[in-house]
């Protein structure tokens, strides 16, 4: 099946479907599923804009509001996951996911659904260690502290994660795995981010709960988001016992501007006979059965059960009786219900209420769920335990100011022993400072725009003496001892590695001239700098360099989707 994958969304589903539209009638083809990797934005009404970590002059209604109300309906079903720019309030009211619109669907905290046989998981939010082993305690109406924690993913949702043992096929967290971009183009990922450079040298760009759940789940796919940049990267696998080794192909695609590589078409093989109707995954509502008891709506530090003597039980995985008994609780009937309501009025454009408070209640599909599995509604006992504004500790004022500058490090020790985000101070001028957005794509820097190609899934050579040492010590780095690298491939021997994607050539701007008759190009405000040391993986045999691709370039999407930005005012929207 084709699925279409999509960065960071801002709350532009207008734009996003329009392009999709566009490329199903350009190149004939359908898609059947988007994927969005988080900054979803699920924004019902005013009330719902001041629940998002963002200034106030950014906070905008956008189009969500349509598909909510009814006005509008998803033209392909929609999955997505949490980031750090939502409408926190709203997805707190789903903790197990569900339906924020007719055909648009949230996974919740963590989550595994199906969809024609493929096994779609993912985890919301972004990493951040002083909030990662609390519970998720937050309840509206926020403190300048809560809005920010209610993001931050917690070891609980990871730990359940964990128990997973069938293989997944889809994987999306919003930041990217600790140490992702050592199997990629680290090259170009500098020089287009140069920020980035100080954490990718001390080895603390990204997350190590995710680095964690990558070498664990080893999915097929694995896409995110957060750093506003389009990144490939291949990693495969050591074998597990006497498995064959697994690969995965990892993407990260930028956010819904013009100009930005914000959306691509991948192929992905469904299984014939599977149903086409979005399912529940048996083994995942087994697990969360068995861990309900475990979670805590506590800021107090949670720490997962171990075999160290201390817990009677620190396996919850699903065994096939489990799974079984979720299949009966759901009277053998998988696909998920499709019984969105709304929970609070729609925005009215005609009525603007810019006064109207925050919302916070209870959703009837969580209720459903808990009452037909035996689940806890976590969001009630948070509205329970009396955390209000204020209480409950939390992020101080200079952690709130670093997270909306947040690349996905960690600023204080983890439970991770080597991590080493103590060590950055990068500054992200492109991801969460909203303000500086615009100035980016006018040029504000000075900096002319090229016309270049992407690489995709290349691992860059180390210079000449380059020790191990010099590269991220972070927990991927314990975990890449026992991974197998993929040999190092030139630009266009990479063009085919990732994901079969179509090859898309859509128009350019109307204001823009492209150098090439393809239009397959790429630009970005940040360039130049040069790449750190990177190790030098051992090539396939019967690899060899300078193969040309069979399929060509892989699609850039920037240039070519401009017909549907009709005015200069829709990029002063977001």
């Amino acid at each position: 099946m084709k699925v279409a994958v999509e960065g960071c969304c801002h709350g532009e589903l207008d734009k996003i479907y329009e392009t999709i539209s566009y490329l199903e009638r350009k190149e004939g083809v359908k898609v059947d599923l988007l994927l969005c990797c988080g900054d979803f934005q699920a924004v019902r009404n005013e009330g719902d804009m001041k629940c998002m970590a963002v200034p106030a002059k950014y906070r905008q209604m956008q189009t969500f509001y349509k598909y909510y109300s009814g006005e509008k309906k998803a033209p392909v079903l929609t999955i997505f996951i949490g980031g750090n720019h939502e409408a926190s309030n709203h997805l707190q009211e789903l903790p197990y996911g569900g339906w924020v619109a007719p055909n648009i669907y949230y996974l919740g905290y963590a989550g595994v659904v199906r969809y024609k046989g493929i096994r779609i998981g993912g985890l919301s939010g972004i990493f951040k260690s002083h909030d990662y082993r609390k519970g998720h305690y937050e309840f509206p109406p926020y403190s300048q502290e809560t809005l920010r924690s209610v993001y931050h993913i917690r070891n609980s949702d990871v730990f359940k994660l964990k128990q997973i043992r069938m293989p997944v096929d889809v994987f999306m967290t919003h930041d990217w795995p600790r140490g992702i971009y050592n199997f990629g183009c680290t090259d170009e990922l500098l020089r287009k981010k140069r920020f980035l450079r100080e954490e990718v040298e001390s080895g603390s760009l990204g997350s190590p709960a995710a680095a964690e759940l990558l070498h664990h789940l080893q999915p097929s796919y694995w896409f995110a988001a957060h750093l506003h940049v389009k990144f490939a990267a291949l990693v495969q696998h050591e074998a597990k016992g006497n498995t064959t080794p697994k690969t995965t192909k990892f993407l990260s695609l930028d956010k819904c501007l013009p100009y930005r590589d914000f959306l691509q078409i991948v192929e992905i093989p469904d299984r014939p006979g599977s149903s086409d109707q979005l399912e529940y995954d048996p083994e995942w509502l087994a697990i969360l059965k068995a861990t309900d008891q475990i979670q805590k709506p506590s800021p107090s530090i949670w720490y997962p059960p171990e075999n160290n003597g201390l817990h009677t039980r620190w396996d919850y995985s699903a065994s096939e009786e489990a799974m079984m008994e979720v299949v009966s609780d759901l009277n053998g009937e998988l696909s998920i219900p499709e019984n969105f309501s709304l929970t609070v009025p729609a925005y009215d454009p005609s009525r603007p209420q810019p006064n109207t408070a925050p919302a916070y209640s209870t959703n009837p599909q969580t209720t459903e769920m808990c009452a037909t599995l035996g689940l806890t509604d976590i969001y009630i006992l948070a509205g329970q335990s009396g955390q209000g504004p204020g209480e409950g500790g939390g992020a101080t004022e200079e952690e709130d100011d670093e997270d909306n500058q947040s690349t996905g490090s960690v600023e204080e020790p983890s439970e991770y022993p080597s991590d080493t985000s103590g060590l950055s101070s990068s500054y992200n001028p492109d991801e969460i400072t909203i303000e500086d957005e615009w100035d980016e794509e006018e040029g504000g820097g000075g900096v002319e725009k090229e016309e270049e190609k992407g690489c995709d899934a290349v691992v860059p050579e180390a210079p000449a003496g380059a020790q191990d040492s010099d590269r991220d010590s972070s927990p991927l780095r314990e975990a890449a001892a026992r991974l197998i690298l993929p040999a190092p491939r030139t630009e266009s021997e990479t063009d085919d590695i990732l994901l079969s994607p179509l090859a898309l050539r859509l128009p350019p701007p109307s204001r823009s001239t492209p150098s090439s008759s393809t239009g397959l190009s790429q630009t970005s405000s940040e360039e130049e700098g040069g790449a750190p040391p990177a190790r030098v993986p051992k090539r396939c045999s019967g690899e060899t360099k300078g193969t040309k691709s069979p399929t060509g370039g892989t699609p850039k999407i920037k240039r070519r989707n401009q017909s549907i930005y009709t005015a200069a005012d829709d990029e002063e929207e977001s």
